[in-house]
């Protein structure tokens, strides 16, 4: 089983183009963040990025990837010449017209967006990343984000009929190439996505994953791991943070939430299915995760659709 995708698949994890630019000679854009997690790809030239809670502005440089995980405010800057530095305003939904007739070897290109995530999604996805990762398209393991963002690009100054859809399309995949680049890239601290790329660990995952409502037990889990259960239960710790019947519960309250938000699953249909003795129990174990019952959940997340 792939669980990076079941998980993505899970917290709805969507790649969107939003803006981009292309400029000679210096310039500067800078600005408040909106949104909980940011994109900046630098398709041709350089640029220095900075930001609230890093040390220093970083240098991205051809087909680098910047990830801003929750900051306030951005700065760029880049090109080269005489003169003061031209301010750029960049506007989402004008994409096209920003980019094209770009001169080969003279403009900065610079491709935003945005990670689109449901509410689970922020809680993981966030607390698994710095303040800014930054991916090298220089890294061997790179090659495949180059090729992404060279095609996105191709579609965005084409401007060619059906363009729109390619570029939601593309979108997406660059986020997936940024994403692998970026674990192949960096040793990731404790948590659900060092534990989801994981070899040693995969053979439990996949059990738990597929069988969340099993009374898993940490002999049978280590034996899936060919591990002692002392080694087992050490590494999965070390590795996700947490006990694997802890991870065990959590992953069982993602699903609880997917399925009080997507279906009309009754609870106590849904208690059983997730392994649960009552009713009463699941409700429980859903509040003290969660912090309110799984009915208030289910309509508050329905009334939050619909406006």
């Amino acid at each position: 089983m792939d669980q990076l995708s079941e998980v993505f698949d899970l917290v709805e994890v969507r790649g969107l183009v939003t803006g981009g630019f292309a400029v000679g000679g210096p310039w500067v854009s800078y600005g408040a963040i909106r949104d909980p997690m940011k994109l900046i790809a630098v398709v041709r030239g350089r640029l220095r990025l900075a930001t609230d809670g890093i040390d220093g502005p970083i240098l991205l440089e051809p087909g680098d990837v910047a990830i801003l995980n929750n900051r306030a405010w951005l700065e760029l800057r880049g090109g080269t010449g005489d003169g003061p530095p031209r301010e750029i305003v960049p506007e989402e939904n004008d994409l096209a017209t920003r980019i094209e007739g770009t001169a080969a070897g003279t403009d900065d290109v610079v491709i935003g967006g945005r990670v689109d995530l449901n509410p689970t999604g922020q809680a993981l996805l966030l607390q698994a990343l710095p303040p800014v990762g930054h991916v090298r398209a220089s890294a061997a393991t790179a090659t495949n984000l180059r090729a992404s963002l060279d095609r996105l690009f191709e579609e965005v100054a084409g401007n060619r009929i059906g363009s729109e859809f390619a570029v939601r399309q593309y979108g997406q995949l660059l986020l997936l190439e940024v994403l692998r680049a970026y674990l192949d890239q960096t040793e990731l601290p404790p948590g659900w996505l060092r534990l989801l790329i994981d070899e040693r660990l995969r053979p439990a995952l996949g059990l738990m994953h597929a069988e969340p409502g099993r009374p898993w037990g940490l002999a049978e889990l280590a034996r899936a791991a060919a591990m002692s259960r002392t080694s087992f239960a050490d590494r999965f710790r070390a590795v996700a943070g947490m006990p694997p019947l802890a991870y065990l519960n959590r992953w069982r309250m993602l699903l609880a939430q997917r399925a009080l938000r997507d279906r009309d699953v009754r609870v106590g249909s849904l208690a059983a299915e997730l392994g649960y003795s009552s009713e009463s129990a699941f409700s429980t174990a859903f509040k003290r995760e969660v912090g309110e019952s799984p009915l208030r959940y289910r309509y508050r997340m329905r009334d939050h659709a619909t406006t």
